[in-house]
Protein backbone atom coordinates (compact mmCIF):
# COMPACT_ATOMS: atom_id res chain seq x y z
CA UNK A 1 0.00 0.00 0.00
CA UNK A 2 3.07 2.41 0.69
CA UNK A 3 4.18 1.18 -2.39
CA UNK A 4 1.25 2.24 -4.28
CA UNK A 5 0.49 5.63 -2.87
CA UNK A 6 4.07 6.84 -3.31
CA UNK A 7 4.43 5.82 -7.29
CA UNK A 8 0.65 8.13 -7.18
CA UNK A 9 2.76 10.69 -5.16
CA UNK A 10 5.46 10.49 -8.04
CA UNK A 11 3.00 10.74 -10.72
CA UNK A 12 0.93 13.43 -9.37
CA UNK A 13 4.71 15.56 -8.63
CA UNK A 14 5.22 14.91 -12.38
CA UNK A 15 2.05 16.53 -13.17
CA UNK A 16 2.79 19.56 -11.02
CA UNK A 17 5.80 20.22 -10.71
CA UNK A 18 7.24 22.13 -7.85
CA UNK A 19 7.67 26.26 -8.21
CA UNK A 20 10.55 27.24 -10.52
CA UNK A 21 13.50 28.54 -8.09
CA UNK A 22 14.29 31.98 -8.69
CA UNK A 23 17.30 31.94 -11.38
CA UNK A 24 20.28 34.37 -9.95
CA UNK A 25 19.61 37.33 -11.52
CA UNK A 26 22.85 38.92 -10.68
CA UNK A 27 24.41 36.56 -13.55
CA UNK A 28 23.51 38.93 -16.09
CA UNK A 29 21.61 42.01 -17.35
CA UNK A 30 19.36 40.22 -19.94
CA UNK A 31 17.90 36.79 -20.11
CA UNK A 32 15.71 34.39 -22.38
CA UNK A 33 12.53 32.89 -21.41
CA UNK A 34 12.04 29.07 -22.19
CA UNK A 35 9.14 26.44 -21.44
CA UNK A 36 9.77 22.75 -21.06
CA UNK A 37 10.78 22.68 -18.84
CA UNK A 38 10.25 26.59 -17.46
CA UNK A 39 13.54 28.27 -17.26
CA UNK A 40 15.20 32.07 -17.45
CA UNK A 41 18.58 31.43 -19.38
CA UNK A 42 20.88 34.40 -18.80
CA UNK A 43 22.65 35.72 -21.71
CA UNK A 44 26.15 36.81 -21.36
CA UNK A 45 26.37 38.78 -24.54
CA UNK A 46 23.03 40.51 -25.92
CA UNK A 47 23.07 40.83 -29.68
CA UNK A 48 22.65 44.64 -30.41
CA UNK A 49 24.60 48.31 -31.23
CA UNK A 50 24.85 51.15 -29.96
CA UNK A 51 22.26 53.56 -29.45
CA UNK A 52 23.62 56.62 -31.35
CA UNK A 53 24.06 54.38 -34.12
CA UNK A 54 20.18 54.32 -35.05
CA UNK A 55 19.34 57.10 -37.17
CA UNK A 56 16.04 58.84 -38.15
CA UNK A 57 14.36 57.73 -35.30
CA UNK A 58 15.41 60.34 -32.85
CA UNK A 59 12.51 61.23 -31.74
CA UNK A 60 11.11 57.65 -30.81
CA UNK A 61 14.82 56.51 -29.07
CA UNK A 62 14.37 60.08 -26.57
CA UNK A 63 10.37 58.99 -25.81
CA UNK A 64 11.38 55.64 -25.16
CA UNK A 65 14.83 56.03 -23.47
CA UNK A 66 12.22 58.22 -21.06
CA UNK A 67 10.04 56.15 -20.05
CA UNK A 68 12.29 53.52 -19.70
CA UNK A 69 14.57 55.72 -17.55
CA UNK A 70 11.36 56.52 -15.88
CA UNK A 71 10.44 52.82 -14.98
CA UNK A 72 14.38 51.73 -14.13
CA UNK A 73 13.61 54.90 -11.36
CA UNK A 74 10.58 52.92 -9.71
CA UNK A 75 8.34 55.46 -11.37
CA UNK A 76 5.32 55.00 -13.41
CA UNK A 77 5.98 54.00 -16.74
CA UNK A 78 3.82 52.39 -19.62
CA UNK A 79 3.75 49.08 -21.88
CA UNK A 80 4.85 50.27 -25.04
CA UNK A 81 4.20 49.26 -28.64
CA UNK A 82 6.70 49.61 -31.76
CA UNK A 83 5.19 49.14 -34.97
CA UNK A 84 5.72 49.72 -38.54
CA UNK A 85 8.31 49.37 -41.43
CA UNK A 86 10.77 45.89 -41.42
CA UNK A 87 14.45 46.71 -40.75
CA UNK A 88 13.90 49.91 -39.12
CA UNK A 89 15.26 49.24 -36.05
CA UNK A 90 12.57 48.29 -33.77
CA UNK A 91 13.98 45.36 -32.03
CA UNK A 92 17.46 46.89 -32.04
CA UNK A 93 16.55 50.27 -30.24
CA UNK A 94 14.92 48.14 -27.36
CA UNK A 95 18.41 46.44 -26.58
CA UNK A 96 19.83 49.51 -27.32
CA UNK A 97 17.70 51.56 -24.56
CA UNK A 98 18.27 48.91 -22.17
CA UNK A 99 22.22 48.88 -22.60
CA UNK A 100 21.71 52.98 -22.01
CA UNK A 101 19.79 52.37 -19.02
CA UNK A 102 22.44 49.76 -17.60
CA UNK A 103 25.06 52.24 -18.78
CA UNK A 104 23.62 55.07 -16.67
CA UNK A 105 23.99 53.01 -13.46
CA UNK A 106 20.22 51.63 -13.34
CA UNK A 107 20.04 47.75 -12.44
CA UNK A 108 17.88 46.81 -15.22
CA UNK A 109 17.34 43.37 -16.19
CA UNK A 110 15.39 42.40 -19.77
CA UNK A 111 14.04 39.37 -20.55
CA UNK A 112 12.92 37.91 -23.90
CA UNK A 113 9.89 36.00 -24.29
CA UNK A 114 8.82 34.42 -27.98
CA UNK A 115 5.60 34.65 -28.90
CA UNK A 116 4.43 31.00 -29.33
CA UNK A 117 5.19 31.06 -25.14
CA UNK A 118 2.82 33.81 -24.54
CA UNK A 119 0.37 31.26 -22.58
CA UNK A 120 3.09 30.31 -20.04
CA UNK A 121 3.60 34.44 -19.28
CA UNK A 122 1.78 33.84 -16.30
CA UNK A 123 4.49 31.68 -14.99
CA UNK A 124 7.03 33.95 -15.65
CA UNK A 125 5.69 36.93 -14.19
CA UNK A 126 4.95 35.14 -10.82
CA UNK A 127 8.38 34.43 -11.12
CA UNK A 128 9.45 38.05 -11.92
CA UNK A 129 7.11 39.39 -9.30
CA UNK A 130 9.23 38.04 -6.45
CA UNK A 131 12.31 39.60 -7.15
CA UNK A 132 13.69 42.95 -6.00
CA UNK A 133 14.87 43.56 -9.77
CA UNK A 134 12.72 45.76 -12.33
CA UNK A 135 12.16 43.71 -15.91
CA UNK A 136 11.81 45.09 -19.04
CA UNK A 137 9.69 41.64 -20.85
CA UNK A 138 10.67 42.01 -24.45
CA UNK A 139 8.67 39.98 -27.07
CA UNK A 140 9.69 40.57 -31.07
CA UNK A 141 7.77 40.54 -33.85
CA UNK A 142 4.44 40.03 -32.00
CA UNK A 143 1.59 39.44 -34.30
CA UNK A 144 -2.07 37.44 -34.30
CA UNK A 145 -3.69 35.43 -36.71
CA UNK A 146 -8.09 35.49 -36.96
CA UNK A 147 -7.44 32.10 -35.00
CA UNK A 148 -4.76 32.34 -32.81
CA UNK A 149 -5.86 32.47 -28.99
CA UNK A 150 -1.93 33.62 -27.85
CA UNK A 151 -3.78 37.25 -27.39
CA UNK A 152 -5.53 36.47 -24.15
CA UNK A 153 -2.26 35.22 -22.64
CA UNK A 154 -0.85 38.98 -23.73
CA UNK A 155 -3.58 40.73 -21.37
CA UNK A 156 -1.82 39.19 -18.33
CA UNK A 157 1.19 41.11 -19.10
CA UNK A 158 -1.12 44.10 -19.87
CA UNK A 159 -4.05 44.31 -17.53
CA UNK A 160 -2.78 41.63 -15.15
CA UNK A 161 -6.00 40.28 -14.05
CA UNK A 162 -7.02 40.85 -10.61
CA UNK A 163 -3.52 40.72 -9.37
CA UNK A 164 -2.48 43.07 -11.39
CA UNK A 165 0.74 43.52 -13.01
CA UNK A 166 3.82 43.36 -11.36
CA UNK A 167 5.20 47.21 -10.26
CA UNK A 168 8.24 45.73 -11.31
CA UNK A 169 7.90 44.51 -15.25
CA UNK A 170 7.24 46.71 -17.92
CA UNK A 171 6.35 45.08 -21.32
CA UNK A 172 7.66 46.18 -25.04
CA UNK A 173 7.05 44.36 -27.67
CA UNK A 174 7.99 45.45 -31.84
CA UNK A 175 5.46 44.51 -34.63
CA UNK A 176 5.42 45.06 -38.29
CA UNK A 177 1.00 45.80 -37.55
CA UNK A 178 -0.03 48.24 -36.02
CA UNK A 179 -3.49 46.58 -34.63
CA UNK A 180 -1.27 43.44 -34.28
CA UNK A 181 -3.54 41.31 -36.66
CA UNK A 182 -4.03 41.85 -40.30
CA UNK A 183 -6.28 44.34 -42.11
CA UNK A 184 -7.86 41.70 -44.61
CA UNK A 185 -8.77 39.47 -41.48
CA UNK A 186 -10.34 42.48 -39.16
CA UNK A 187 -12.15 43.36 -42.24
CA UNK A 188 -12.93 39.77 -43.41
CA UNK A 189 -14.61 39.19 -39.93
CA UNK A 190 -16.70 42.63 -39.58
CA UNK A 191 -18.16 41.55 -43.00
CA UNK A 192 -19.09 37.73 -41.45
CA UNK A 193 -20.31 39.22 -37.72
CA UNK A 194 -23.80 39.67 -37.11
CA UNK A 195 -22.24 43.14 -34.93
CA UNK A 196 -19.65 44.18 -37.19
CA UNK A 197 -18.40 46.54 -34.80
CA UNK A 198 -17.83 44.45 -31.98
CA UNK A 199 -16.84 40.97 -33.73
CA UNK A 200 -13.24 42.23 -33.71
CA UNK A 201 -13.35 44.82 -30.80
CA UNK A 202 -11.50 42.59 -28.62
CA UNK A 203 -8.37 41.68 -30.71
CA UNK A 204 -8.17 45.21 -32.04
CA UNK A 205 -8.18 47.04 -28.74
CA UNK A 206 -5.35 45.02 -27.61
CA UNK A 207 -2.85 47.60 -28.73
CA UNK A 208 -4.91 50.21 -27.15
CA UNK A 209 -3.90 48.77 -23.92
CA UNK A 210 -0.03 49.93 -24.85
CA UNK A 211 0.55 53.24 -23.50
CA UNK A 212 2.97 54.04 -25.93
CA UNK A 213 2.34 53.70 -29.52
CA UNK A 214 5.75 54.43 -31.85
CA UNK A 215 5.98 54.23 -35.48
CA UNK A 216 8.49 53.44 -37.55
CA UNK A 217 8.42 54.47 -40.95
CA UNK A 218 10.47 53.84 -44.45
CA UNK A 219 14.24 55.70 -44.20
CA UNK A 220 15.12 59.02 -46.65
CA UNK A 221 17.85 57.92 -48.89
CA UNK A 222 20.10 60.29 -46.83
CA UNK A 223 19.21 58.82 -43.66
CA UNK A 224 20.36 55.84 -45.34
CA UNK A 225 23.06 57.06 -46.38
CA UNK A 226 23.67 58.18 -42.77
CA UNK A 227 23.37 54.95 -41.45
CA UNK A 228 25.88 53.52 -43.67
CA UNK A 229 28.28 56.65 -42.60
CA UNK A 230 27.53 55.99 -39.00
CA UNK A 231 28.70 52.09 -39.15
CA UNK A 232 31.46 53.07 -41.02
CA UNK A 233 33.21 55.80 -38.96
CA UNK A 234 32.18 53.54 -35.61
CA UNK A 235 34.22 50.51 -36.94
CA UNK A 236 36.75 52.08 -38.68
CA UNK A 237 35.71 51.50 -41.62
CA UNK A 238 37.75 53.60 -44.57
CA UNK A 239 35.95 54.53 -47.86
CA UNK A 240 35.65 57.46 -50.28
CA UNK A 241 32.20 59.15 -50.51
CA UNK A 242 31.85 58.47 -54.17
CA UNK A 243 32.65 54.90 -53.46
CA UNK A 244 29.63 54.56 -50.75
CA UNK A 245 26.81 56.61 -52.13
CA UNK A 246 27.22 54.65 -55.67
CA UNK A 247 27.55 50.81 -53.72
CA UNK A 248 25.48 51.45 -51.06
CA UNK A 249 22.41 52.98 -53.67
CA UNK A 250 22.95 50.07 -56.02
CA UNK A 251 22.93 47.31 -53.23
CA UNK A 252 19.65 48.70 -51.54
CA UNK A 253 18.25 48.92 -55.48
CA UNK A 254 19.08 45.14 -55.91
CA UNK A 255 16.70 44.38 -53.03
CA UNK A 256 13.97 46.39 -53.66
CA UNK A 257 14.46 48.58 -50.49
CA UNK A 258 15.71 50.76 -48.03
CA UNK A 259 15.84 50.53 -44.52
CA UNK A 260 18.36 50.27 -41.35
CA UNK A 261 18.56 46.33 -41.70
CA UNK A 262 19.47 46.92 -45.49
CA UNK A 263 22.36 49.45 -44.34
CA UNK A 264 23.37 47.33 -42.06
CA UNK A 265 23.63 44.28 -44.74
CA UNK A 266 25.66 46.42 -47.06
CA UNK A 267 28.01 47.86 -44.58
CA UNK A 268 28.83 44.07 -43.37
CA UNK A 269 29.76 43.27 -46.87
CA UNK A 270 31.88 46.30 -46.80
CA UNK A 271 33.49 45.83 -43.33
CA UNK A 272 34.25 42.21 -45.08
CA UNK A 273 35.87 43.55 -48.17
CA UNK A 274 38.06 46.09 -46.41
CA UNK A 275 39.08 43.14 -44.38
CA UNK A 276 37.63 44.62 -40.76
CA UNK A 277 36.06 42.58 -38.39
CA UNK A 278 32.94 44.09 -36.61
Amino acid sequence: MKKKMKRIAEALERMAPAPLAAPDFDAADAFVWHVDPDRLAPVAQVNRIDLSLLVGVERTRDTLLANTLQFAKGLPANNALLWGSRGMGKSSIVKAIHAEVVKQGHGLKIVELQREDLPSVSRLMNLLRGSEHRFLLFCDDLSFSHDDEHYKSLKAVLDGGIEGRPDNVVFYATSNRRHLMPRDMIENERSSAINPSEAVEEKVSLSDRFGLWLGFHPCSQDEYLEMIRGYCDAYGVSVDEDTLRAEAIEWQATRGARSGRVAWQYFTDLAGRKGVRI
